[in-house]
């Protein structure tokens, strides 16, 4: 075997190997949560048969639903029957809608991704050019500014921010759509496709629904970007701060190179390694952490939907979102680790 083919084998081999480790961790981290959502569901205080049968039932009635639900079954088989139903797709029924969990997953995820997503579009675009430009400033007035913003912005409730922003922007000044995610005029000449209400519209060239859709979107999204964006600049402050005191951008201005570039080539570059996990983290943060943007917009999302079912005590609706928020962050670590290898190919070697 010669040289050529020896690098080629050994390529093959190092890819393998992280294909297999990264296989062996993602399997592990969710038969985890697997295994922590079982347990959740069976130390909260609330009787999954008498969410079934009621209060009412008798005791042979009781006894039924008990056995029919496998809980005169011990803990270990009990995980191992959850575990099969969960990797085949089984969330059960919820005991709310008398539908598939899955189902209603399926039809309010959408929603929530919309939201998630146009509020992480926002806290990205604004946070990372202000958290560089405050770094370049430091202890100047802009940098102070930013700072207060970034401190109001994780210490105010995102639900007062919400029913101010609602008392401010819809009811007093009426600049944008009030709860909801669209009229009811506009609903119903909507083919719901994708589900996400702005493609939807815009793919059935349905304008003035569109239009509708963006005035009610715009006010959580932006309350959402708002709460990412102190996050994500901050910490784009912290790391531009550390890039602009090490020694290759001082040798670069040394050199004469113009200081646009070594802010927003060299050093935001480097800095962009990290910041890929921050905004991964950020994005998840959205997908799961909008409960309380969703409820107080009536927003029809998964984040509703989950409040609805705590309140109903309907335990499967709620382990069943909670997976798939967990699998959310599985699935957007692991992106970010694979994008960490684009960024910086010593990583790639180091693995």
């Amino acid at each position: 075997m010669d040289a050529k083919d020896e690098g080629r084998h050994s390529a093959l081999l190092s890819f393998l190997n992280r294909a297999g480790r990264l296989v062996v961790t993602v399997a592990l981290t969710f038969l985890g949560l697997l295994l922590a959502t079982f347990l959740i569901g069976r130390v909260v205080p609330i009787d999954p048969v008498l969410a079934v049968v009621g209060d009412r039932a008798t005791q042979s009635t009781y006894d039924q639903a008990y056995k029919a639900l496998g809980l005169d079954k011990s803990l270990a088989e009990q995980f191992w029957i959850y575990l099969q139903k969960v990797v085949t797709g089984d969330f059960g029924t919820s005991f709310m809608t008398k539908r598939p969990i899955l189902e209603d997953i399926a039809r309010t995820f959408p929603a929530t991704l919309e939201l998630a997503t146009a509020g992480i579009l926002i806290g990205t675009i604004l946070g990372i050019p202000v958290g560089v430009w405050a770094a370049v400033r430091q202890g100047k007035l802009f940098d102070q500014i930013v700072r207060v913003l970034g401190l109001v912005g994780y210490s105010a409730p995102i639900f007062w921010l919400a029913l101010v922003g609602l008392l401010l922007f819809y009811a007093k000044l009426g600049w944008v759509s009030g709860p909801g995610r669209i009229d009811i005029s506009n609903e119903y000449v909507i083919t719901r496709q994708t589900g996400i209400m702005l493609l939807d519209t815009a793919l059935q060239g349905e304008w003035d629904a569109f239009r509708n859709a963006v005035s009610h979107l715009v006010l959580p999204a932006s309350l959402l970007g708002y709460f990412s964006l102190a996050y994500i600049s901050r910490m784009t402050r912290s790391f531009m701060l550390n890039e602009l005191s090490q020694e290759y951008i001082t040798t670069a201005r040394v050199k004469g190179v113009p200081e646009w570039r070594i802010i927003w080539v060299h050093a935001l570059r480097n800095a962009a390694v990290p910041l890929v996990t921050v905004v991964a983290l950020s994005y998840a943060t959205l997908l799961e952490g909008s409960v309380l943007t969703e409820t107080v917009f009536a927003w029809p999302g998964l984040g509703l939907y989950l409040t609805n079912s705590l309140q109903s005590a309907d335990m499967n609706a709620v382990l069943g979102a909670t997976i798939v928020v967990g699998a959310v962050f599985i699935g957007l670590n692991l992106l970010s680790d694979l994008l960490y290898g684009l960024l910086d190919p010593r990583i790639r070697r180091r693995t």
